[in-house]
């Protein structure tokens, strides 16, 4: 077939005269209806069509979304099931974090199964390990990590049927960070692949409430939320705890109620109605009473897995710390009664400084067998242990002498009928309550005449005769530090510290007066303050202590009221504190004295403790340590406590001795002071934990490890004896131990120099000795006759 002939390239003839037509534009398909209103508007050429209203474009979106929802699948019907559409298939069990990490702390590891048992072994049951978040454990220091594998396995139920136990680390040991990692363990993890609890309840002091909501935030951001219960109308507190107790979904929206003791014990109705995972008690000496409102209404609470926060547990007595052990264990150590006839009666006979040799080893017996059973859901760790991280503590208790102004209104108080009177008292309650007042009177009076001069003007008891002892020229209302020993000191002390450094100073008192006190000192002088009592709202308290940490901040002085601040704050923008008066329960001192000695600081710190000598000030003292050595023995273990006073001792209250230098250095009959001039130094191994007795004593000033008491010392001539140690610090230890090689190395080169020397000897003599014909043998041969 020839090329021309093919049906593809065959020759259309077309007329010459018709006019071409492109295919293009020549289609026999019906054209649109848009094609068509563009070619009209191509030839209208009028203005153009107006555009929808605002008000009927609205309409049309409203149109739009006002249609339901159908789903795409025809006839499609749902599962009855939690998975997502387009989610997997659970795959294998598994822990929620990598147990062969590194550096993961593991608080659980499942029993190893071989290929056989797991075969047999259904796969929904398989248990996985337990890890904390890397979050945490990665921050965790090595005393944390053993607390927060501790705290897992009591509540946990590791240690037997018991479910609670208390935490009893001192303060700055991260007690808080150590829950907080306890609790975000239980709420998301558990040996089966679900939250072991699916809320928890913190219960603190209400100053305490918004820092615990902190803490949270601070160590784990926004993964959890917490309802911190800090004020608000009765209605609204009643409608979120209602809502919080009633979700009991294992993935709690918010898992985590921190509410005070104060508003616990109000709405304890409604917290009280359901299940609660774990509760957690912080600041736990508060709960040392059974028969309190507060603790009755914690025993309510429907949860076994209780945890218990407290650097003191034992304040006063152990009946306090059975009622402790009663709240986390109940039944653990039977009741009160059986406890104090077993262990709490034969363990203060054996305390005391008369008891006999067969009372102290019935006392060692039982102090064992309850220390045995305590440490199977209690830990402890000393302050000791910040020595590692924290820099170098030294704490000093100031004996200084009263004014004369205040040994003859002293003296005048305890010589008036009315006092004597009072001590003869046949009821006990009003020989209590009275005594009581006596004794505040007694403490203000030691702090300054101003804290008692409303009285001495009412002539109120004690004080009928004692507006012949004041100057006729005393007032009140204009401060002058030279009627009170300890505001002398104090007053010489912020002088000597504004002068010569930059640090920030705390000041610590049980009365709002004595902050009186300070406030008008600081006016006088013109120093930058702040106060913080029970007057301030729990709201600024936190806005105060920040701006007075801030290193730019000018407030030089922080006036703290021990009862109402002195648990919970970190005041680390002072390195100096001191304690103006002291309490009854050690605890609150020892509360008030560590604000200043915690993580973050980096400055040398400087404890001082201001005690009246001879007067009721140094009674108390001496009742804080008789109770100290109590809790040295039974929570921290020590079989070498010293037994200084007996119960006589302490009853002697209403005494003053002004010949004395240091009451309790008297009753401690020191061995290492002759005279009161101390000969021999304390052991290698103590430290300010250890016993008062084995700290330095200082008669005069020499030896006192900060220039500014020793300066105040000198000045004011008050000081009579100061007791004071030091923390032991790791770089304090490093300079000990350098200076020690120093010292060895110069005796090794003392040494050497006496062996050349002597060797220089011996080389002159054996010289001489062939100068003159004699050998060695002859020198040495007293008959011998040299010759001539």
């Amino acid at each position: 077939m020839r090329k021309t002939s093919a049906p593809s390239q065959s020759i259309v003839l077309t007329p010459v005269n018709s006019a071409f037509k492109s295919p293009i534009t020549v289609s026999n398909k019906r054209s649109r209806e848009c094609r068509d209103r563009s070619k009209d508007k191509i030839k209208d050429t009028g203005p153009p069509s107006p555009k929808l209203t605002a008000s009927e474009y609205e309409m049309m979106i409203q149109k739009i979304l006002s249609r339901a929802f159908k789903i795409p699948i025809a006839n499609y019907v749902p599962e009855h099931t939690t998975r997502c559409l387009g989610m997997k298939r659970p795959a294998a069990r598994r822990a929620l974090h990598d147990p062969y990490a590194c550096n993961a702390l593991v608080l659980f590891t499942p029993e190893e199964l071989t290929a056989h048992d797991k075969l047999k072994t259904d796969s929904g049951k398989i248990q996985v390990h337990v890890v904390v978040d890397p979050l945490l454990g990665n921050i965790l220091r090595p005393h944390q990590r053993e607390g927060v594998r501790f705290m897992y396995e009591c509540v946990t139920g590791k240690y037997g049927d018991f479910q609670g136990c208390i935490m009893a680390d001192e303060m700055g040991l991260g007690k808080t960070l150590q829950c907080i990692t306890l609790l975000w363990t239980l709420l998301r993890q558990s040996p089966d692949c679900k939250p072991t609890i699916n809320k928890a309840i913190i219960v603190c002091p209400s100053s305490l409430v918004k820092n615990w909501d902190k803490e949270f935030g601070k160590w784990l951001g926004c993964r959890v939320n917490c309802l911190a219960i800090d004020g608000g109308s009765k209605e609204h507190t009643t409608k979120e705890l209602e809502q919080f107790m009633a979700n009991q979904s294992m993935r709690h929206g918010t898992p985590v109620l921190i509410i005070s003791y104060e508003t616990f014990r109000l709405y304890a109705h409604i917290l009280n109605n359901s299940d609660v995972g774990a509760v957690l008690c912080d600041e736990g000496h508060r709960l040392k009473n059974c028969e309190n409102l507060t603790y009755q209404a914690l025993m309510g609470l429907k949860t076994k897995r209780r945890v218990l926060l407290s650097g003191t547990p034992i304040q006063n007595d152990l009946t306090e710390y059975y009622s402790l052990l009663h709240f986390v264990n109940p039944g653990m150590l039977g009741s009160t009664n059986e406890f104090r006839r077993q262990f709490e009666n034969p363990i203060l006979r054996g305390q005391d400084a008369n008891a006999t040799e067969s009372e102290r080893q019935k006392a060692t017996e039982r102090l064992q067998e309850l220390t045995a059973q305590v440490n199977r859901c209690m830990i402890r760790r000393t302050s000791s242990l910040l020595t590692k991280y924290l820099p170098v503590k030294f704490e000093m208790v100031v004996c200084v002498k009263m004014t004369e102004v205040q040994n003859e209104l002293y003296k005048s108080f305890l010589q008036s009928d009315s006092i004597r009177r009072s001590m003869l008292e046949k009821t006990q309650v009003k020989a209590s309550l009275t005594a009581l007042s006596n004794i505040t009177s007694l403490k203000k009076l030691c702090n300054h005449p101003d804290l008692v001069y409303e009285k001495i003007q009412e002539r109120a008891e004690g004080f009928e005769n004692a507006h012949k002892i004041l100057p006729s020229n005393y007032n009140s209302k204009e401060l002058r530090p030279e009627f009170g020993g300890k505001l002398m000191v104090l007053d010489c002390m912020l002088a000597s510290i504004k002068m010569n450094t930059n640090d920030k100073i705390v000041l610590v008192s049980n009365y709002t007066q004595t902050l009186d006190l300070f406030e008008k000192l600081s006016r006088k002088r013109g120093y930058a303050y702040v106060r913080l009592d029970g007057s301030m709202t729990i709201k600024k308290r936190g806005k105060v202590v920040d701006e007075f940490n801030k290193p730019e901040s000018k407030q030089f002085i922080f006036m703290l009221s021990s009862k109402a601040g002195g648990c919970g704050l970190n005041l680390i923008g002072a390195n100096r504190l001191v304690m103006f008066d002291p309490d009854w329960n050690p605890a609150n001192d020892e509360q008030a004295m560590a604000r200043v000695w915690r993580d973050g600081q980096k400055k040398p710190c400087f404890i001082y403790r201001l005690l009246a000598t001879g007067t009721i000030e140094e009674k108390i003292f001496q009742r804080q340590t008789h109770k100290k050595a109590l809790s040295n023995t039974v929570v921290d273990n020590d079989e070498d406590g010293e037994r200084h006073f007996t119960q006589d001792d302490l009853k002697h209250l209403f005494k003053i001795d002004e010949t004395t230098i240091s009451d309790t250095h008297s009753i401690f009959k020191c061995k290492r002071c002759v005279n009161n001039i101390q000969i021999k130094l304390p052991p290698e191994e103590s430290d300010c934990t250890s016993d008062l007795s084995h700290w330095y004593h200082c008669s005069n000033n020499k030896g006192i490890p900060d220039d500014i008491l020793s300066k105040s010392w000198d000045m004011t001539k008050c000081v009579s004896f100061v007791f004071h140690h030091r923390s032991n610090s790791a770089v304090v230890e490093q300079q000990i131990a350098e200076q020690k090689r120093v010292e060895a190395l110069k005796a090794k080169d003392e040494v050497k120099g006496t062996e050349e020397a002597a060797s220089d000897g011996d080389d002159d003599e054996e010289k001489e000795n062939e100068d003159s014909g004699l050998d060695d043998d002859d020198a040495k041969d007293e008959d011998f006759v040299p010759r001539r």
